[in-house]
């Protein structure tokens, strides 16, 4: 029986048939091991800082006018947002770019898990960022009414010119990215016409 090019081939019969610069090369993949492991210590740093965000919102819940509340939640959802894309990096980065998790039977696999591929990546880091900064955008317009008075809050008017055209370019760049990935699968998903 032969082996067609889509039969899998085991590893260690591999290993046996790569040369030793191609085998080094392969292996250097190996090498982001430690910035997935300094990314889940980052991650716990963003659970801390989630439960003392969240301590501070109970504990001022009494006190606090509702815009205050409001810029705690929003403090709140920004870190959620900022760890799940953390989460899409590690699992999706270690699954694409080392090795793969083999979570195929897991029942908690995430669902996008199973067809991420380093464009699919792509597109959901940028669509995340374009999250992240909407956030951020969102709690810089509830400051916007105190533009130009005295004590105004943190923001100038420039400043929220220049939030909110970087946040115009990260879509517009997210579009370009979507764009381009679909022009790529278009052309090689389709044989070329003779």
């Amino acid at each position: 029986m032969s082996m067609s090019a889509d039969d899998a081939i085991p590893p260690k019969e591999l290993a046996k048939k790569l040369r030793p610069l191609p085998a080094l090369i392969f292996s250097s993949r190996w090498l982001q091991l430690p910035l997935y492991l300094g990314l889940i210590v980052a991650q716990g740093v963003y659970v801390v800082l989630f439960l003392k965000e969240l301590t501070h919102l109970v504990g001022g819940a009494m006190k606090f006018t509702e815009q205050e509340i409001m810029l705690v939640v929003l403090g709140l959802i920004d870190v959620v947002m900022i760890s799940n894309l953390l989460t899409m990096v590690i699992v999706g980065g270690y699954e694409t770019f080392v090795s793969r998790l083999e979570l195929e039977k897991h029942p908690d696999q995430p669902e996008w898990l199973s067809h991420v591929n380093a464009s699919v990546l792509k597109i959901k880091l940028a669509m995340a960022i374009i999250g992240i900064s909407s956030i951020h955008l969102l709690r810089t317009f509830i400051y916007a009414g105190q533009l130009g008075q005295e004590g105004g809050g943190p923001y100038t008017e420039t400043g929220v010119m220049w939030q909110a055209i970087i946040h115009g370019l990260f879509v517009v760049s997210a579009i370009g990215i979507a764009y381009v990935e679909k022009l790529g699968q278009s052309s090689y998903g389709h044989p070329p016409q003779h």
